[in-house]
């Protein structure tokens, strides 16, 4: 009988957090990118507004290669913080090349 009061405890509590809404301020989906010799990297449900260096993007070795599997558009930039005049603005679902560069990024 507890064996079963348990496992209805477990499953209940597994139901209502997987019925959770997801919050309004977050892009749902994954960001790729890759660091380093091909590394790969990514960010799950990355927050929206907020921006977000990239981790393991250095001053000598940019990430590169990013895919935006999210729901939000995503602003990449070269430069940490979000700042500098060389960005590019990616749509959901847009994958680019090993070719762009980035340092951190920002969701809509």
């Amino acid at each position: 009988m507890r064996l079963r009061n348990a496992a209805l405890a477990v499953a209940s509590a597994a139901a209502l957090v997987l019925s959770a809404p997801l919050s309004a301020n977050a892009a749902t989906g994954d960001f790729l990118y890759k660091v380093g010799p091909g590394v790969p990297a990514g960010i799950a449900d990355p927050e929206s507004g907020k921006c977000i260096d990239l981790f393991g993007a250095t001053e000598a070795a940019p990430a590169f290669a990013p895919d935006n599997f999210t729901t939000s558009t995503a602003t990449v930039f070269l430069d940490f913080g979000c700042n500098g005049d060389t960005y590019y603005v990616m749509n959901p679902g847009k994958r680019l090349g090993d070719r762009l560069k980035l340092r951190s990024v920002i969701f809509s």
